[in-house]
């Protein structure tokens, strides 16, 4: 796939910047490179004519004139695959644990809806281990529950529970601006558990970008679809 490389940025503000381009399509990621090597995620967030605004996932700190911009020809993409079990992935979809990067079997994240027509019939049960879902809001196969907590709430726990506890196939946790105790709260449980090897993890931490947070639910749906 062919990339495109810029060198002359227009503007650069806090989380975003400018750049003259062609060819460019809405919501196709690019890389920031650094003069000393180093790259950084971005993606296409607005486009008037030849003037491109991109997002950057890491802020504008550290970002000048200097740096070059590497547009990738492509959307924001995640790999599909049984390789990713038992992996643990950051908010962009990158590798955190230390494993190898997932380069193959890649699918679009927030792209169309599966058709209808080809899901399984929500027929069977998927049993939780917590008998005020099993018993009065049964979860089938193929559907979703909502659980909302307020403040103070151990949601955590009830979600731990429900991860570790479950007869699903394939578990994934998608984590959302989550203290590091936390993260390793989620993750100790499900290695307690005997579950690891059926699980995908998606953390985002609350030192990441805020973008990157943003991209977690997406992540997480698309693997799941």
């Amino acid at each position: 796939m062919l990339k495109r490389t810029y060198e002359h940025i227009d503007s650069i503000g806090r989380a975003i910047l400018s750049i003259r381009a062609k060819g460019v399509h809405n919501k196709e990621m690019a890389e920031v490179i650094y003069p000393n090597g180093q790259k950084a995620l971005a993606q296409v967030i607005a486009l008037d004519g030849e003037k491109v605004t991109l997002q950057l996932f890491g802020g504008g700190y550290g970002v000048s004139t200097d740096c070059k911009i590497r547009f990738m020809g492509k959307p924001i993409e995640v790999g599909f695959s049984e390789e990713m079990l038992g992996r643990i992935y950051s908010g962009t979809g990158q590798p955190i644990d230390s494993g190898p990067e997932l380069l193959a079997d890649m699918i679009r994240v927030a792209g169309p809806s599966i058709n209808p027509v080809k899901r399984l019939i929500p027929k069977e049960m998927i049993r939780t281990g917590v008998p005020m879902i099993d018993v009065f809001n049964s979860l089938v196969r193929s559907q979703k529950i909502p659980i909302f907590a307020k403040a103070g709430e151990p949601y955590n726990r009830l979600l731990a529970n429900i991860a570790t506890q479950t007869d699903a196939d394939i578990i994934i946790i998608g984590g959302v601006g989550l203290k590091f105790d936390e993260f390793h709260y989620f993750r100790d449980r499900v290695e307690e558990a005997g579950s690891m090897h059926k699980t995908i993890m998606f953390v985002h931490t609350h030192r990441d970008s805020i973008v990157e947070g943003l991209l977690v639910p997406d992540l997480a749906l698309a693997v799941g679809e």
